[in-house]
C-alpha cells in the first residue's frame, strides 16, 4: 500500500504517480470517499452520485477510472464530466448538488497527480473535514461494498461558460486584444468556450493540452513562467495578458507594458466591483495580501475580514460571514455567487470587464489599487523552522511600536507602516517570507534584515 502520510495533504491528496500514487491506492480512496459520504448523511440526504473531472495529465484518465471503480463498488454512481478545470468541477458540484472529485496536481510537475475533493455545493473536504477519516479507512482496509453503481458521462463545458457569462456583464466592453498563456493546462480547454462571442481578440499561447508542460511550468506564481507572456504582450501591443495555472483555478494578469499586476491589486479591483453589487458586504483577504486591500474595502463601505492562508480557511470564513468575495496573494479568488469557491476564469472576466468599461490602459486602471511595494514570496530552506521564527521574534521584540500577530506564522508590523510575515511550509523544510513597505528600497532593506537572521 502507498504511504498515505506522504500524499494526504492539508487540502488535497497529491503525490508522484507510480511511486506514491497508483491505481489500487486511488481505487481504495474512491471507496473510502463513498463510504464517508454515505455514512455521514441521513438516508434521505445521502448523495446518489459523485461527479468526477480530470486535467490533461497522462495519468489522469487511468486514475479517474480507478477512483470511479472504488466509488461504484460501494453502490454510488459516478457522473464523469471528463476534461475540466478545477473551477468547472466546482461548477458541476454546485449546480448539480453533488459531491465531487477533481484529478489534478495543479501547477506541480508532470510526474505528479492528485485529487481535490468536495461535498455537494463545492464545500471543500480538507484534513479536518474528511481527509483524515478517508486516510484512516484506507489504512484499515476498505470493507467491500454492495456494488451496483454506474458510470455516466456528461459534457458541462457550454453550461459552465454560460453560467460565468451570467455573472459578469461584458456587453458594455470595448473590444480588447487579450494574450492568454494557458501553459498547456486546462485553460486551453476552457478559454475558447468562455471567451467565444465576447468582445475579445484572443492571442493564444500554449493552448495545446500537454501534461508534460513542454514550454514552461504551469505555475505563473513563479516570475520565470511569465516571461513568455510578458514578451508577447510587448510584441503584440495587446491590452492585457492573462496566465492560468495547470488546472486553471488561478489567473495572473500582465498589463500592456508587460508588467505583472499583483494579485492583491486584482483582489482590490474585484472587491470594488462586488461591493458595488452588495454594498456593505464582507470581503475576505488572507494575511499576506497587501494592506491596501482592507483599506480600499473599508473606504468603499465594505467590511474587510482577515484570515489565514489556504482555501479551506477562506471558504469557511466566507460561509460564516456571508462574504461576497475573497482573495489571496497566490491569485486564488473566491466568489459567493460561485458557491464560495475559487475561479480563475471568473476573476479574469471581472478584470476584463473593468478594463473594457473605460478607455485607459490597464496600468492606469490598476494604479489606484497598487499603494505599496512588496517582496513577493521569498523561500529559505531551514531545518529548524520554529527556532528561526523565535529568533526573528526576539530580534524585533525590543523595538518601540512593534506589533506581533501569530494568526498564521509570525506577522511583524513596524511603526513606520512596514510589515512582514514569516510562515513555515506545511510540506517542505521552508520558511516563506513576505514583506510590504512604502517603496522598493524599504522593502529590500527589511527583506535583507529578516533573511540575515533566518539564514544565519
Amino acid at each position: 500500500m502507498a504511504d498515505l502520510s506522504a500524499i494526504v495533504k492539508a487540502y488535497d491528496i497529491r503525490g508522484v504517480v507510480g511511486e506514491q500514487l497508483d491505481a489500487p491506492t486511488v481505487r481504495d480512496i474512491g471507496a473510502a470517499v463513498a463510504r464517508l459520504l454515505l455514512d455521514e448523511a441521513e438516508p434521505a440526504a445521502r448523495p446518489t452520485a459523485v461527479v468526477v473531472g480530470h486535467d490533461m495529465r497522462d495519468s489522469s484518465p487511468d486514475l479517474t477510472a480507478a477512483f470511479a471503480d472504488g466509488v461504484t463498488g460501494q453502490g454510488l454512481d459516478v457522473l464523469s464530466i471528463g476534461l475540466a478545470s478545477t473551477d468547472m468541477l466546482y461548477f458541476a458540484s454546485g449546480t448539480l448538488g453533488l459531491p465531487g472529485a477533481m484529478f489534478t496536481a495543479s501547477h506541480n510537475p508532470a510526474r505528479y497527480n492528485g485529487i481535490k475533493l468536495c461535498r455537494a455545493g463545492a464545500t471543500p473536504i480538507g484534513q479536518d473535514t474528511g481527509l483524515a477519516a478517508i486516510r484512516a479507512v484506507v489504512e484499515a482496509g476498505v470493507p467491500a461494498g454492495p456494488g451496483g453503481g454506474t458510470v455516466t458521462t456528461r459534457d458541462l463545458l457550454a453550461e459552465y461558460a454560460a453560467f460565468l457569462h451570467g455573472l459578469v456583464d461584458l456587453s458594455g466592453s470595448r473590444r480588447l486584444q487579450v494574450v492568454v498563456d494557458a501553459g498547456n493546462g486546462m485553460g486551453g480547454h476552457t478559454v475558447p468556450a468562455v471567451f467565444e462571442a465576447l468582445p475579445f481578440d484572443v492571442v493564444p499561447m500554449y493552448f495545446e493540452l500537454d501534461g508534460t508542460f513542454p514550454n514552461h511550468e504551469a505555475n505563473p506564481l513563479d516570475p520565470a513562467n511569465l516571461v513568455d507572456l510578458q514578451k508577447r504582450m510587448v510584441t503584440e501591443g495587446a491590452d492585457i495578458g492573462v496566465a492560468f495555472d495547470g488546472d486553471a483555478d488561478r489567473c495572473f494578469v500582465v498589463d500592456e507594458r508587460g508588467e505583472p499586476v499583483s494579485p492583491s491589486a486584482i483582489t482590490a479591483l474585484v472587491a470594488a466591483r462586488e461591493l458595488a453589487k452588495a454594498p456593505g458586504a464582507a470581503v475576505i483577504h488572507n494575511l499576506i495580501t497587501s494592506r491596501a486591500v482592507p483599506e480600499i474595502v473599508t473606504e468603499l463601505g465594505g467590511t474587510p475580514v482577515r484570515t489565514r492562508v489556504g482555501h479551506s480557511f477562506i471558504k469557511q470564513t466566507m460561509a460564516e460571514t456571508g462574504a461576497v468575495f475573497g482573495g489571496e496573494h497566490s491569485a486564488h479568488y473566491y466568489f459567493r455567487e460561485f458557491w464560495n469557491a475559487d475561479s480563475g476564469m471568473l476573476a479574469a472576466l471581472h478584470v476584463l470587464a473593468a478594463l473594457g468599461e473605460q478607455d485607459g490602459p490597464l496600468s492606469e486602471l490598476m494604479s489606484s489599487y497598487e499603494r505599496y511595494a512588496s517582496s513577493g514570496e521569498v523561500n529559505s530552506t531551514v531545518q529548524d523552522q520554529a527556532g528561526r521564527v523565535a529568533a526573528i521574534k526576539e530580534r524585533y521584540a525590543g523595538r518601540d511600536g512593534v506589533e506581533f500577530d501569530e494568526l498564521d506564522g509570525l506577522t511583524v508590523s513596524l511603526p513606520e507602516g512596514s510589515w512582514f510575515n514569516l510562515r513555515a511550509s506545511n510540506t517542505e523544510p521552508l520558511l516563506r517570507l513576505n514583506v510590504e513597505a512604502a517603496d522598493a528600497t524599504a522593502v529590500a532593506v527589511l527583506r535583507d534584515e529578516v533573511l540575515a537572521v533566518v539564514r544565519a
